[in-house]
């Protein structure tokens, strides 16, 4: 009799290993650089799937679209834009800059909140002279945590980015982006990344991507989004990847 008690519970343990094993690797997708062409974001936003939606603000058709975007049931970032090191593009609205002291800084992060109805979480657009500034990273977690249940999200577009050392140290739940999707735009290298952004997940158990309102991005994810769960995939909101994310000395 103890015999079969063995031989059932180390039956039962190989289930829930193997159920453990089987368990899909997740991906989360966020669109960023919302706020602009009112198509291109109603297009991004009918993506299937818990797709998340970073938007700028005091842009044109940016509270448009994030009211669209969470009457669909998707979750929004606000875009937070910071100085980037190297940049001679145009400046968007409430961008933060090295030279702002904290006054200065919380009155532009507080009136970008405002304009991003039902955000959920900030990511940084650009920045990749800021977040590697503790200081100022300190004062961006600092206003996070004013927002309550509001998590961050480092875009990551420098590898001396501090942000997401910083949020761990403040206690502010976050992650960072794994894949940028379209840094090209011809179809064989948004694909790649997208593979790329698979076999992330597959090794870590989940992974994040950011992609544009480009109409190539949008194609490539109409075609690939819904084959995901039939190859082992879950595509999940990024919240909840966030809620997972390990400690930045573990990635």
């Amino acid at each position: 009799m103890i015999g079969h008690k063995v031989l059932l519970a180390a039956l039962l343990a190989l289930a829930g290993h193997a159920a453990v094993a089987a368990a899909p690797a997740r991906i989360a997708i966020i669109i960023d650089d919302l706020g602009y062409a009112l198509d291109a974001g109603r297009r991004a936003i009918d993506l299937p799937g818990p797709v998340a939606y970073a938007i700028l603000p005091d842009t044109p058709r940016g509270r448009a679209l994030a009211v669209t975007a969470h009457d669909h049931g998707k979750e929004i970032l606000l875009h937070m834009p910071f100085e980037a090191a190297n940049f001679d593009g145009p400046v968007e609205p409430d961008v933060i800059m090295l030279e702002m002291d904290h006054t200065d800084f919380d009155r532009v992060f507080d009136r970008a909140i405002r304009s991003v109805p039902f955000a959920i979480g900030v990511s940084t657009h650009r920045g990749s002279l800021l977040t590697r500034h503790p200081g100022h990273m300190e004062w961006l977690m600092d206003a996070i945590r004013q927002h309550h249940c509001m998590f961050f999200i480092d875009s990551y577009t420098t590898p001396e980015s501090v942000a997401l050392r910083v949020a761990g140290e403040a206690g502010v739940k976050a992650a960072r982006r794994d894949v940028f999707l379209d840094d090209d735009r011809s179809s064989p290298a948004l694909v790649h990344e997208f593979e790329r952004l698979k076999s992330l997940a597959r090794e870590r158990g989940r992974a994040i991507g950011i992609g544009h309102p480009y109409p190539e991005t949008l194609d490539m994810l109409e075609a690939q989004l819904p084959t995901l769960a039939e190859e082992g995939y879950e595509l999940v909101p990024v919240s909840s990847i966030v809620a997972q994310a390990r400690r930045p000395d573990a990635r």
